[in-house]
């Protein structure tokens, strides 16, 4: 899946380093400002030996370019005047307005070009092109005092290069959905301070799938691992559609120390005859299974710890199982992100009890012996 430094990267084909289009395992150094955070966060897994899916980063480099096509930018820039943070229904047609004007255009046919280059490379010397998904990589992405996951749009089972290019350019229009206008108003970052990225990575063929913390989120308790997992693809478990199964996994052992199974009553999988991702209903007893086994929960607890070890932080994990797979008992990383919430506190409390023991010092001063 090697992406070489040819003209399928950049416009002028002179041998300089891609512009458009890099693979993961080449996007280590890059910064989050030119992959997007998603897609940092997969390079820096593919840098950790994690077991993850294929895939290459579209850079905002595409993005930028494609922002000057017939005065794009200055557009956008027009119609986000309009726009009244406290007015819902404003909201919804400015960005319905920006989508019009960045579908009205059509991308730069050199950075189509790279984009559709790099998808038939991930096609590992098939025939059949590769099922891919598509998913929003924003340069604001987890920042310290804002997460903007999940804001960007994502598209699953996607096949043919005319359509990752075309679901690119969708990804790209998704940086000004209602929902990430309100989000950027409300954490005042300015409309036209951020640019996508995109990943674009081989699906993986997801039996079950969903979320792990190297934490307990309720105690911030680090001996612990928190697995949460539904069948099917996770984003049923991500978008809060399915009551997942959840597992408390003491983190030495890597044995379960509690189990909750929910039932399920519908999961997303990918068809293999029309090769897109479907909603089925669950069937029978299976909606009541556990949707991991117990080796299954000991290869993701062992996967997700080696993670945090690499990262030297505690991790939030989305993970998918493919039995078609034999590495890591199956186990694919999709993404890891620092966990926040406990991080946080305990950085705030470290400065609460520096500011005590000030005004403490500063009491008792008078009190100690002259040195």
């Amino acid at each position: 899946m090697a992406t070489s430094t040819s003209s399928a990267g950049n416009s002028g084909g002179d041998g300089a380093r891609a512009q458009y289009v890099i693979p993961f395992e080449a996007a280590a150094a890059e910064p989050v400002a030119r992959i997007g955070g998603k897609c940092a966060g997969l390079a820096a897994l593919v840098g950790a030996s994690a077991p993850v899916s294929p895939g290459f980063a579209v850079t905002t480099d595409a993005f930028l370019e494609m922002m000057a096509v017939d005065g794009l930018a200055k557009e956008i820039k027009g119609i986000l005047a309009r726009l009244d943070v406290n007015d819902v229904r404003n909201e919804a047609h400015v960005s319905q307005d920006i989508g019009e004007a960045i579908a009205r255009r059509a991308m730069p046919s050199h950075i189509a070009a790279a984009i559709r280059s790099a998808y038939a490379r991930l096609g590992t010397g098939s025939t059949v092109d590769a099922a891919v998904a598509v998913r929003s990589s924003g340069t604001a992405e987890d920042l310290p005092d804002a997460s903007f996951a999940g804001q960007g749009d994502t598209y699953l089972s996607i096949v043919g290069g005319d359509t990752v290019v075309d679901k690119v350019k969708k990804c790209w229009a998704s940086l000004y959905t209602a929902r990430a206008i309100s989000y950027r108003a409300q954490c005042r970052i300015g409309h036209l301070d951020v640019q996508m990225a995109v990943a674009v990575q081989v699906m993986v063929n997801a039996r079950s799938a969903g979320v792990a913390m190297t934490l307990d989120p309720s105690n911030g308790d680090r001996s612990k691992i928190i697995i949460e997992s539904t069948w099917g693809l996770g984003e049923t478990l991500v978008s809060g559609e399915v009551t997942p199964d959840h597992f408390m996994i003491d983190k030495v052992m890597l044995m379960p120390i509690t189990r909750r199974i929910s039932v399920k009553d519908h999961e997303l999988v990918s068809d293999p005859t029309t090769r897109a991702a479907v909603r089925c209903k669950i069937q029978g007893e299976r909606r009541a299974q556990p949707s991991v086994t117990d080796d299954e929960l000991q290869s993701i607890a062992r996967v997700v710890k080696a993670i945090e070890r690499h990262f030297g932080s505690p991790q939030d994990i989305e993970w998918a199982i493919d039995n078609t797979r034999t590495e890591s008992g199956g186990v694919v990383i999709l993404q890891s992100r620092p966990e926040t919430v406990w991080s946080m506190k305990k950085t705030q409390s470290a400065r609460a009890n520096y500011g005590t023991m000030g005004v403490l010092d500063t009491l008792i001063a008078p009190l100690l012996p002259k040195k």
